[in-house]
Parts: structure tokens; C-alpha cells; sequence
């Protein structure tokens, strides 16, 4: 895979790109890095996308491309530690291959995942219709938003976040007020895009996009019940991820997200969502069960 172009470290989509661009140990075992910056765990979206990386690895990429992956989540990752991938050929046919990853650390697994690759053939079809949204330019990005909210609080939350790798920037025609949330219901809608051009590589646009699904999906939820990831009371964490690619997806050019959550039970949160290319094209589908315990008062 050709991941990083050479036009200097300023380009935040080229942390990611390199993190992608994993190591070879050995016939289908390979080790990917992750940032140390702080956070306590490593983003979920992240191992699944060197997951993906890894899979690739090991199938024709001028033949297959992945259509659809499912993982879970089983152990916080170390961000202070490398990540190990253990790349399982499970079935190579003519049209189909089937791959296995477990990604390890210490010995433990740390995330499993299952990932699908096909030929692409002519067939039948049609897709569910974009919904209005309004268009991405005009909108204030991510970074601009936190250092709004930076000024408004002293949570230190704010400033930490500021200083994070940020290789995807997001638009948000409808944001959620953080510090005074409100029950939010049904359709969530959120512009986002790789920060800078990605070579063109259908596996490298797809593993974008993979870490990218992981980014505000978990958020519909407890946005259901008026609660926001700043609630102290509140444990969340992805159980698992499914994501279908149903035609060729580009992550350097707008996608729009649209996300909704039509059932929480047991302190699970279930969450879908749909990607579209700005033109109105269905480009995938994601699936998500998330972990959101409330704590109760004694």
C-alpha cells in the first residue's frame, strides 16, 4: 500500500496514513502503532482500520475489495504498546475471500474482526435517498468548535482534546450543546472528510472511513436521553462494528453521516447509520452496539 505522499508533516490526514502503513513480521502477522497522547485506551476506530489494513494485506487488491466487516471490541487497547495482528485466511473463492483478525497486545486479544472482500460484478440496484441536509461549507469544523467550548468552561477536557491528532474534520449542521445538552431523537446528521488528500487506494479510502464510522455513531444513544460523553455518571464504551461498503467510497471528499438510534436495552445502545457521498450516493452502511451504564446514587 503507497500511503503517505511527500508534502511535509503539516498535513494531519498523514498521521493517520502512516499508522496505517503497517510493519510485516511474518506470513500474515503484522504490528501496527498507535499515538500515546494521553488518552487511556486507544480509539476503537483506529484498531479497526489497521485491522482492515491487515486483511488487505493478504488478498489481490487489484481482484477484491473488502464489502463488509464485523468487529468486537473485547479489551481496552495500551497506547503506550504496539498492537499485534494475526491475520487468519479463512476461504479464498473466485468471487469471495473470507479473512480473520485478532489484534493482540501482551498476548491478550484485544479486538477480533471478520472481513468479507468480493469481485466487483454488475447486478441490480437502487438506495434509500440522501436526506436534506445542509451543505458542509459555512459550517464551523470540530476544532473550531472545542475551542469555543474552551472559552466558555474550564473543563480541561476541552483543551486536551485541542491538542489531539484530529486527521478527520467534521461539519455539524445540527450540533448538540455539550455543556447544556437536550434530549436529542431520531436523525443525526454530520459532515466529515480525511484532512487532506489520501493516494488513490480503494483499500486506504476504505480504512479511512473505517476509523472515521467509530466517530460519533456511540454518541446517538445517550444523546436519546439528554446525556453527552462529558457525563461523569456515565460509562460507555463500542461492543462491536459492522460496516458494509456498497459501492467505491473516497474519504478526502465530504461524506455525509447520518446516524440514528432505534433501541437502547439492558445498558446497551443500539446505533445505524448511513454514508453518502455529497452527489446523493449510498456509499456504505455502519451498525454499532455500544456499552452505556449509568451510574445510580446510592
Amino acid at each position: 500500500l503507497g500511503v503517505c505522499p511527500k508534502r511535509g508533516p503539516m498535513h494531519p490526514i498523514d498521521t493517520l496514513l502512516a499508522r496505517l502503513d503497517l510493519d510485516r513480521l511474518d506470513r500474515d502477522l503484522y504490528r501496527g502503532h498507535t499515538p500515546n497522547d494521553g488518552r487511556q485506551r486507544v480509539f476503537g476506530g483506529l484498531v479497526a482500520a489497521q485491522a482492515l489494513i491487515a486483511a488487505y494485506r493478504t488478498v489481490d487488491e487489484t481482484d477484491k475489495f473488502a464489502h463488509s466487516l464485523h468487529g468486537y471490541f473485547l479489551r481496552p487497547g495500551d497506547p503506550r504498546g504496539p498492537i499485534l495482528f494475526d491475520v487468519d485466511r479463512i476461504r479464498d473463492g473466485k468471487s469471495f475471500a473470507t479473512r480473520r483478525v485478532v489484534a493482540r497486545q501482551e498476548g491478550e486479544a484485544i479486538f477480533n474482526m471478520a472481513v468479507s472482500f468480493h469481485v466487483y460484478e454488475d447486478g441490480l440496484s437502487h438506495q434509500e435517498r440522501m436526506p436534506e441536509t445542509p451543505a458542509p461549507e459555512g459550517l464551523k469544523n470540530n476544532a473550531e468548535r472545542l475551542a469555543e467550548y474552551a472559552q466558555q468552561t474550564s473543563n480541561p477536557v476541552f483543551p486536551f482534546l485541542l491538542r489531539l491528532e484530529r486527521p478527520i474534520e467534521h461539519r455539524d449542521p445540527e450540533p448538540i450543546d455539550l455543556l447544556h445538552p437536550q434530549p436529542h431523537r431520531g436523525l443525526k446528521r454530520l459532515w466529515f472528510r480525511g484532512d487532506g488528500a489520501i493516494p488513490d487506494n480503494q483499500a486506504l479510502h476504505q480504512a479511512v472511513v473505517t476509523y472515521a464510522s467509530d466517530m460519533g455513531l456511540l454518541d446517538n444513544c445517550i444523546q436519546h436521553h439528554g446525556h453527552t460523553w462529558l457525563d461523569p455518571n456515565l460509562m460507555i464504551a463500542s461492543l462491536d462494528h459492522a460496516l458494509w461498503f456498497h459501492r467505491p467510497i473516497r474519504a478526502d471528499d465530504w461524506l455525509l453521516y447520518s446516524m440514528k438510534s432505534p433501541n437502547a436495552e439492558g445498558g446497551r445502545g443500539f446505533n445505524t447509520g448511513r454514508m453518502y457521498a455529497a452527489d446523493g450516493t449510498l456509499v456504505a452502511s455502519v451498525a454499532q452496539e455500544s456499552l452505556m451504564r449509568v451510574k445510580r446514587s446510592p
